[in-house]
């Protein structure tokens, strides 16, 4: 598999280090070779997402591009992408499907004008990625405000609390050893805080001073001595105060001390003063993205304990360093940023650019001309939409840092705006404070590997189990004959699936745009057969599951209060224009129109609903004609209805109308929450919501009713040619409509609206000259916006990533 770091760097290790490389089959390859074995079985999979703003409203599209990589690399191979849309509770707002190509993917949210206002989570994942930690998963915090409110809701006025952790460079401080320990120091949200203190002896002698340098982040040196232990009497920026208990040094064991020079990282093992013959013979081994770069054999009696590793030729990241006995033991690990002048260089060539109403504008970005780039970009109002500038991760501070580190980090754009030495300096607090944790060395030392639960996917697959009338297993010979009929493209095939010994079946490769109609038959050929039923394996994507975010959802640090309310005002102001084109009647020149017009009879509401239920101010949800992602009926009825709020638990939701809560009922019998949330959405044929007041017991707050689907609904309707197949749907990728972009030079009736956009232009896939290696971007102003701001990323074919941020 190609990877980014080039072969010249293993062949310039190699040769630099010679005089400490150890021969061939001495006891380091055990630990060298699971290294290896690991990235072959285990290749590490990455998802970012480039999104049009830094906030929406409700009403609002949120529009994304999906950068993915393998290895470092753009993963080509990739086909699907899954996006969710989660709430501060964990509750999946949306959820979509997006395929992928080339390492990117298009995709967009639609949030309703009902959206409630709030703290959100978008994370992106491939199926590979579900196999492992979901903390890795692509996650982004973000506010959903309210344009009917003109302002940003109140703060949060609780008490600021505190705590400080310690981490002793390379694991642990040892007695008599000098020691560099580093602290980060955090508010109760999670957020850094400031913070002073010394370090005192357990006889009251203050060893060092404590001050935090960058975003709650510092670091001190000291001796430890046997026998004594260790405070650090800590004070906010608030005036709080607190005595904290460092970590025990140790007196068995070694540390490693490392320097980042940059062009060279040096490296020092530390001893611990007992004459512990075990720690005699260590490997010090540092990998980038799970392959190795370099590794030398010590000897701590002979005195050979320190080296260096040539940083010339290894790419941006992170270099994890680690300590190994003889017994193969991991005994102690630092992290080094190695920061290169390696990024995919953006700058615009030139500018036309117009602040009138109307008008259009251009630009022309320039990319390097030695290799080929894929790229994004968004153009906002850069005086009305809000953009956050304390807490700000893009293409580079992610895929570099952020995604191969599990803990929190704050603000990590920062550390990427210069090669100041201030920078330098906290970005290595960052490492100090933060452990690896891809992989454990431990588990792949003992052959402990991930269980592979999903594998990696091309296309959509379908699985199932076959049984004959007998309930026995269909058996080999059989096969499922289906025929796939695709209304988003009226497309259609016939497809063969054969069953193994255990009458399971598998297609894979599958692609199909919002949902497909599988007309299926069991066929047992042995036995000439055809009483077979057919049960279809849900997607782990299909199933309702319960999400657990692996940190506290952090609120976003407030907005600005005057960006926030030209943004609110001119989002209610696009939201009524919205409302007034998908409102707008459309005529059309005289056809004549020969198909039968459906019988009020036949539609699936006449053929549920009945009596009291049938009047009333309601609204319907026609299950039999989508395919409902949700975990249950609460779920899907989330800010579909106006005034109907479903909050909590999802499993045992508070649910209110008009100040009280609604009457449910099933099938119209009046039922209770519990029965309801425990009804798998594929049964449900027919959702009617009716408003305020329902004359039905407890319905003086309106009614939820819900029916459960008959024998007809599972079988086709309207295709006479297909007979004796059952029906089974089945959810493909979604469909992303395409960013409206007016061209005013062009009349049309609809430019007599308003235009309140508040992002101008969104492109997903610009397209690069091949030849100039430059992008053209056109666009037309709105109505009112006099700056213009624009955000460009992207990642060219050998990995490398860019970001361009720029005002007009």
């Amino acid at each position: 598999m190609k990877w980014k770091l080039p072969i010249a760097l293993l062949t310039g290790v190699v040769t630099a280090m010679a005089f400490i490389v150890p021969p061939p089959d001495d006891w380091s390859d055990r630990i060298v070779k699971a290294l290896e074995q690991f990235v072959k079985r285990y290749p590490q999979e990455k998802v970012y997402l480039h999104m049009d703003k830094d906030y929406y409203a409700a009403g609002e599209t949120i529009w994304f591009r999906a950068y993915i990589t393998l290895q470092g690399l753009p993963s080509t191979q990739a086909t699907n992408l899954y996006v969710e849309l989660l709430d501060k509770n964990n509750n999946i707002i949306q959820k979509k499907l997006f395929a992928s190509g080339g390492g990117m993917s298009p995709g967009a949210f639609e949030l309703p004008e009902t959206q409630k206002p709030g703290t959100y989570q978008i994370r992106a994942y491939t199926a590979w990625m579900n196999n492992f930690d979901p903390a890795f998963f692509f996650t982004r915090n973000f506010e959903i405000f309210d344009p009917a409110k003109k302002t940003a809701p109140d703060a949060d006025s609780l008490a600021q609390d505190f705590s400080v952790q310690f981490f002793p460079e390379g694991g642990n401080a040892i007695v008599g050893q000098a020691a560099t320990v580093a602290f980060k120091a955090i508010d109760q949200n999670g957020y850094p805080m400031e913070v002073t203190g010394t370090i005192k002896s357990s006889k009251g002698e203050q060893t060092a001073a404590i001050k935090s340098v960058h975003d709650g982040m510092g670091s001190f040196d000291y001796t430890p001595a046997a026998g004594e232990t260790y405070q650090a009497v800590v004070k906010s920026a608030k005036g709080q105060s607190k005595t904290i208990d460092l970590p025990a040094a140790q007196t068995k064991g070694v540390t490693l001390k490392v320097y980042n020079k940059g062009a060279r990282i040096f490296y020092q093992a530390v001893a611990g003063p007992d004459n512990d013959t075990s720690m005699n013979q260590l490997l010090v081994l540092a990998q980038m993205n799970q392959q190795m770069v370099y590794k030398a054999n010590l000897d701590v009696a002979d005195g050979r304990i320190s080296g260096f590793i040539p940083a010339t030729n290894i790419p941006s990241g992170i270099v994890q360093i680690s300590l190994f006995t003889k017994s193969g033991l991991p005994v102690a690990q630092r992290l080094v940023f190695v920061k290169k002048n390696d990024l995919l260089q953006m700058d615009v060539l030139e500018s036309d650019i117009h602040t009138e109403a109307r008008t259009k504008n251009t630009l022309v970005l320039r990319l390097p001309d030695t290799i080929n780039s894929s790229i994004s970009i968004s153009i906002t109002d850069a005086d009305a939409v809000p953009v956050e500038t304390k807490n700000v991760n893009n293409i580079i501070s992610n895929l570099l840092l952020t995604s191969d580190i599990k803990g929190f980090v704050y603000n990590p754009a920062w550390y990427f705006r210069n090669d100041s030495a201030q920078t330098l300096q906290a970005l290595d607090l960052v490492m100090l404070t933060n452990g690896w944790t891809r992989f454990s060395w431990e588990k792949i030392l003992n052959n402990e590997y991930p269980q592979i639960k999903y594998p990696y996917e091309q296309g959509l697959s379908m699985d199932g189990k076959a049984m004959s009338g007998a309930g026995r297993p269909l058996t080999t010979g059989g096969q499922i004959d289906m025929i796939i009929k695709v209304p988003a493209d009226s497309s259609s095939l016939f497809a063969q699936a054969p069953v193994d010994e255990k009458g399971e079946f598998h297609i894979s490769g599958m692609v199909f745009p919002d949902t497909a109609y599988i007309y299926y038959q069991g066929n047992d050929i042995a036995k000439k057969n055809k009483d077979v039923s057919v049960k279809f394996t849900n997607h782990f994507f299909e199933k309702p599951s319960l999400i657990k975010i692996p940190a506290p959802l952090r609120v976003p640090p407030p907005v600005d209060n005057s960006a926030l309310k030209a943004f609110l005002a001119n989002a209610a102001e696009s939201n009524k224009v919205n409302r007034a084109i998908n409102n707008k009647m459309v005529y059309l020149k005289e056809v004549n129109v020969n198909a039968k017009k459906e019988k009020p009879q036949e539609t699936t509401e006449k053929r549920y609903v009945s009596g009291m239920f049938a009047g009333g101010d309601g609204i319907t949800f026609d299950l039999t004609k989508e395919t409902p992602i949700a975990m249950n009926v609460f779920q899907y009825l989330q800010s579909k209805v106006a005034g109907l709020q479903i909050t909590g638990d999802i499993n045992n939701p508070s649910i209110s109308w008009r100040g009280g809560a609604p009457g449910l009922y099933l099938n119209e019998m009046q039922t209770d929450i519990s029965m309801l949330s425990s009804l798998p959405v594929t049964d449900i044929a027919l959702i009617k919501v009716i408003r305020p007041p329902f004359m039905g017991i407890g319905g003086a707050n309106g009614a939820i009713a819900i029916y459960t689907k008959k024998g007809g609904d599972n079988v086709p309707q309207n295709d006479p040619s297909i007979r004796g197949f059952e029906l089974y749907k089945k959810a493909g990728y979604a469909i992303v409509k395409q960013f409206y972009s007016p061209d005013y030079s062009v009349k049309k009736e609809v430019h007599t609206l308003p235009d309140k956009r508040l992002t101008l232009y969104w492109n997903p896939n610009v397209t690069v000259d091949t030849l100039t290696h430059t992008a053209n971007i056109e666009f037309y102003n709105n109505d009112f916006t006099r700056k213009f701001r624009m955000v460009v990323e992207g990642m060219a074919e050998d990995g490398s990533v860019g970001h361009l941020e720029q005002e007009f």
